[in-house]
């Protein structure tokens, strides 16, 4: 395979673009794959209160930085608050409430200060402006650096804009070229707040294929994913790089941060390795004819399936 530099890393609104998920990375495995991602040179690390690893990661930070000599300012952290939701008997949290949650996280992290901090999920009911008003206020004292929200739709962040308060600065959404959402990411672009992409690496057979880990990819969309004459694999071929690569770099062509997970020390360099290639105009264009509408992420209510 091609070998491409990966020295400059683009960024968008100072977060690296090509950041490491740890959505279903074990708290038990979390502190080696956290190191093992900032000595491959992943300056952004990606966790929520949902994942339950949270500890983990801090523990990979704390490893990851030591190893490489790095400060604390060198890295860009998120988690996620879990907002609660009341269909699952899962009381949402109220203001006080969202602002415990968010000390839980940073004590769990090791951190004096988180870089970005989001609500997972719009599934606050009543209660998501109040979670709001707590994030925009631990903002204001220092304890996070940005704020913004993840799932959300133009409706709820409409929701937070009619109570007049600041807006999110970054929406994470399920992103890929089967579930594209240029009306959402329209109205996002016009209110200033940022994409990041999960679950990127969906168009591939591979993508979730392990006992336990849902989705509601379907057998057809399973199918496109391995079969032969797949474009991913012939995009794959003319640029000398992976499918994950092609998958990824659309991502961050189109303007996304991305978060791709790996426990393999070589996929993790290939993941951050985007910036020696260039999709070209003609498969951009058959690209943004593959979207298939809604994503396939959020399978169950369960919120370790939610990343």
């Amino acid at each position: 395979m091609t070998s491409h530099s990966t020295a400059k890393p683009m960024t968008s609104i100072a977060l690296p673009l090509v950041g490491f998920g740890t959505y279903l990375i074990s708290n038990e495995d979390a502190p080696d794959a956290v190191a093992a991602a900032i000595r491959a040179g992943y300056r952004h690390i990606d966790t929520a209160a949902g994942y339950q690893n949270e500890a983990g990661v801090g523990e990979g930070i704390r490893k990851g930085l030591a190893a490489g000599a790095l400060d604390r300012a060198d890295l860009y952290v998120t988690t996620k608050l879990w907002p609660g939701n009341a269909a699952w008997g899962d009381t949402p949290k109220d203001y006080d409430e969202t602002i415990a949650a968010f000390e839980a996280s940073r004590a769990a992290l090791s951190l004096d200060y988180v870089d970005l901090y989001l609500i997972h999920a719009p599934s606050g009911g009543s209660e998501r402006v109040n979670e709001w008003r707590a994030l925009v206020d631990l903002k204001a004292q220092g304890k996070v650096r940005a704020i913004g929200v993840s799932n959300y739709t133009e409706a709820h962040i409409g929701e937070i804009q009619a109570a007049g308060l600041p807006m999110p600065e970054y929406n994470q959404i399920e992103l890929h070229p089967w579930s594209q959402k240029p009306r959402l990411l329209k109205f996002m672009a016009e209110n200033g707040i940022a994409p990041i992409a999960y679950s990127s690496l969906v168009p591939l057979s591979t993508w979730r294929t392990t006992p336990g880990e849902a989705s509601a990819k379907t057998a057809e969309m399973q199918a496109a994913g391995e079969a032969e004459g797949s474009p991913f694999k012939a995009m794959a071929a003319k640029y000398g790089v992976t499918e994950a690569q092609v998958l990824l770099r659309w991502g961050v062509q189109k303007g996304f941060a991305v978060l791709p997970k790996s426990l393999n020390a070589e996929r993790m360099r290939q993941n951050i390795d985007l910036f020696g290639f260039e999709i070209d105009e003609g498969d951009m264009a058959m690209i943004e004819g593959m979207d298939r509408g809604d994503g396939v992420a959020w399978a169950t209510g369960d919120p370790r399936f939610m990343g």
